[in-house]
């Protein structure tokens, strides 16, 4: 992700973004007009507006207006969520396919000048493009770089330079898709004269090419720290995951009770200021660049609330967190966050970092992390939940069998004693009428 996008992003709690879209409800799930831009404008200068935090009585930064966050937001659970543990056991063909694409991306210039393109190489090319003779646009490039088998061309370009040496060439006939984009071209035939100008091709794996291109010795040691890449990645995975599947639990349970009126307004005032800033970079009116992006102004409008509002609930729920846990923006474990933020977005210089981002969204950053790993730390393992819900089972059947017995224990002891007062009342009559 781009530098300017990824704390905008993160404080929306871009783990979101993996889930469905179109739902108001789940922040980051649409790609907006605002949000395509910055992911294209990563050295354009800051946003205009930049919003004040907010700072309660004692001092405290805080992510909402409000001081009574259950008023505005019912949380859902966040202690003892259930996320899956399990992390993606590495193969033997992982590790092959990694060494292989990590050959592709060391592909040496072939200079062997009988050795031909063959599937897998690049293959360095100039064309020109002619339909009934008369070169069309967008036919011609000359010093094209084209990995063959890729299908980035259109079907038997590839196939056609398959063959060829270095220096040489030849005309490839082809037939353009009905649906391709270009109605003058779609289903046209087409030659392209081709040259080849070099060929790229994956270096043999060998002990040799290991020892001079990588930091171990054998192809052996190689594959093995091409696993322990791998597991290192799989790890990492399996950690974004819980990550993103506790906050989404807690995200989507949680119900928004009343939105709090001047935090919407700001939201919403913060997302048009963005694209005002980039429409003015890229020497256009706003509506203007909205409708450059593919949407319409009430598009556009409607997203402002969208935007607003998932950005307000988020913020209500980590806020709602934080002060039920005693948490804070300017304690040790924030504080910590904040460095690790400073030094892997801003080379250690937390003044950079604010007026690069803005204060109130690097405080949102810190908030999301913040209560991520606490949800997390907190969550259970599939296996914890089901041995709860067994010894819970087990327990109630324990004390179903022991209220049975407690029950078998009182019938008995009631009908030894209605056999007791039974029998002394017959000895009793037997005793009077013995005295008669």
């Amino acid at each position: 992700m781009k530098r300017k996008a990824y704390l905008a992003a993160l404080a929306m709690c871009v783990i979101l973004a993996v889930s469905g879209c179109g739902d108001k409800e789940e922040a980051g799930s649409e790609t907006t007009a605002t949000e395509a831009s910055q992911e294209e404008n990563t050295d354009s200068e800051e946003v205009e507006v930049t919003p004040e935090p907010n700072v309660d009585a004692d001092g405290h930064t805080r992510l909402v207006s409000v001081d009574n966050v259950e008023k505005y937001v019912t949380i859902a659970d966040y202690k003892g969520i259930v996320v899956d543990n399990t992390v993606a056991e590495v193969t033997d063909e992982d590790v092959d396919n990694r060494v292989a694409e990590n050959l592709q991306n060391n592909r040496e210039e072939v200079t062997d000048e009988n050795a031909t393109v063959q599937d897998g190489d690049v293959a360095t090319i100039n064309f020109v493009g002619t339909k009934d003779g008369v070169a069309f646009e967008g036919g011609t490039a000359n010093n094209y770089d084209l990995t063959i088998g890729s299908g980035t061309m259109i079907p038997g370009f590839e196939e056609g330079i398959v063959g060829m040496k270095k220096g040489e060439t030849k005309d490839v006939t082809v037939t353009f898709p009905e649906n391709y984009q270009s109605t003058d071209l779609a289903g046209q035939e087409a030659v392209f004269q081709i040259t080849v100008q070099a060929i790229k091709r994956a270096p043999e794996l060998t002990d040799d090419w290991v020892a001079a291109n990588t930091d171990v010795k054998t192809i052996d040691e190689y594959k093995a720290a091409a696993r322990t890449q791998l597991e290192e990645e799989a790890a990492q995975q399996a950690e974004n995951s819980r990550r993103s599947t506790a906050w989404n639990t807690v995200y989507t349970n949680s119900e928004v009770v009343e939105y709090p009126e001047k935090d919407v307004e700001d939201a919403a005032k913060t997302f048009k200021s963005q694209a005002e800033a980039y429409a003015k970079q890229a020497g256009m009116e706003l509506e203007a660049f909205v409708e450059s992006q593919g949407i319409s102004m009430d598009d556009f409008e409607e997203q402002c609330q969208q935007y607003a509002q998932a950005k307000v609930k988020q913020n209500l729920i980590i806020q709602g967190i934080m002060d039920a846990e005693g948490m804070t923006l300017e304690d040790a474990d924030s504080l910590a966050i904040q460095d690790e933020l400073v030094q892997q977005y801003a080379s250690g210089d937390l003044a950079a970092l604010i007026d690069g981002y803005g204060q109130v969204a690097v405080d949102e950053a810190i908030g999301v992390l913040r209560v991520q790993n606490f949800i997390v730390e907190n969550a259970k393992a599939p296996e914890a939940a089901d041995s709860t819900e067994n010894d819970a089972d087990t327990t109630s059947g324990d004390t179903a069998d022991s209220a049975a017995d407690n029950t078998a224990d009182t019938e008995n002891s009631r009908s030894t004693n209605d056999t007791t007062d039974s029998n002394g009342t017959d000895a009793e009559n037997a005793s009077e009428e013995g005295a008669e």
